[in-house]
């Protein structure tokens, strides 16, 4: 599907060749959602990877979540897109459900094409050197203990009106509006990365001594990306996400339900309040 759609996409632009660690037939539900797109895979055959010449790849991609994504020898750049396999290999399962999982992973594979799409043919950039963003605070003095606090350093200039701080390394994330409804916290919030789950837990701790307000207590969710996370709450109420990625034996352990795991005993709901869940509106 990703080969097919790729080509669709990209046309003469790219040229387009796909393989696997473990090559096998076309399957009969990739073609079936691909002709909804009036989008044929006729002639496209599974292939290995060793049968593709690294000298002739400029990028490559990995589509594999759970299982291993093949060894590619050569200095081509790699993406990591870790989409589920849509094929159950479950007899059990309704067609309509297999249908439907390779529909999900048909939509979600050509909107990331889209993305790379829009990345060719860039014409000559800026001469970008700084980005900064910017929040309002009704209480300066309270902000600015809470962020000094966060980000473990105090502003490196102040005046009376506004306080700068120069810390962290900065991801500027844009996201999708696609009409559905969002929680508020999935848009508007600021995140902060630290090393590791206990890292997260020990930032909750240290939150309830600072007296920072907790929108959301520890907890592991499996939705979208996976993550440990925290939410607290600035003196303004703006909201921040404290969060660190899952390791790979972490991942390994993700539950069938995808239920998030809270990390503090007592904090699950109905011993407080846990806030509105958010992995749902993240997505994928």
């Amino acid at each position: 599907m990703a080969e097919g759609l790729a080509r669709h996409r990209f046309g003469d632009r790219v040229r387009v060749q796909s393989a696997g660690s473990a090559p096998s037939r076309v399957n009969p539900f990739a073609i079936e959602v691909m002709a909804e797109k009036g989008l044929s895979l006729e002639g496209h055959a599974s292939t290995s990877v060793d049968a593709v010449d690294p000298a002739t790849v400029d990028t490559v991609i990995t589509l594999c979540a759970e299982e291993v994504c093949p060894a590619f020898l050569g200095d081509a750049r790699r993406l990591h897109w870790p989409l589920s396999d849509p094929d159950a290999k479950d007899p059990s399962l309704p067609r309509e459900e297999h249908l439907r999982r390779f529909r999900e992973a048909r939509d979600r594979i050509d909107g990331r094409l889209a993305l790379l799409e829009a990345l060719l043919d860039l014409p000559e950039p800026l001469p970008a050197a700084e980005l900064h963003a910017s929040i309002r605070s009704a209480d300066l003095p309270g902000a600015v203990r809470f962020y000094a606090w966060l980000l473990g350093k105090e502003p490196k200039e102040w005046t009376h009106r506004y306080a700068i701080f120069d810390a962290l390394g900065a991801n500027f994330v844009v996201l999708v509006d696609d009409g559905m409804t969002l929680h508020h916290d999935t848009l508007y919030h600021l995140g902060v990365g630290v090393p590791d789950r206990d890292a997260v837990v020990a930032a909750y701790h240290r939150a309830r001594e600072l007296g920072a307000p907790i929108h959301k207590p520890p907890r592991t969710t499996w939705r979208g990306t996976p993550l440990h996370e925290l939410w607290l709450k600035d003196p303004d109420g703006n909201l921040i996400e404290i969060y660190a990625r899952l390791t790979p034996a972490e991942l390994a352990d993700k539950p069938a339900d995808l239920a998030p795991w809270f990390l503090v005993p007592g904090t699950e709901p109905g011993a407080t309040e846990a806030g509105e869940s958010d992995e749902e509106e993240r997505g994928a």
